[in-house]
């Protein structure tokens, strides 16, 4: 059975939710498609040891869904904090 986040887990994740949102805003992505995207961070999951985060992002109004989401798969190893 699933235990459910600790404090610890959901105050990181917040930590890591405004710094990405952050660095979606800025366009400090040094992305051009991501740069020019309004990228929405609604949840980040951590790991119980902390070490792994799932970052959950939309394109604000789905606007070039699929070419921002394929982007963003491919830049996932650069975005490491």
């Amino acid at each position: 059975m699933d235990r459910p986040p600790s404090q610890r887990q959901l105050r990181v994740g917040e930590e890591i939710r405004n710094a990405m949102a952050t660095v979606f805003a800025m366009g400090e992505t040094h992305d051009p498609i991501l740069d020019g995207a309004s990228i929405t961070v609604s949840e980040v999951r951590i790991s119980p040891d902390l070490k792994n985060a799932t970052v959950y992002v939309m394109p604000l109004a789905g606007s070039k869904k699929d070419l921002v989401m394929e982007t963003l798969k491919e830049q996932a190893g650069r975005m490491r904090m």
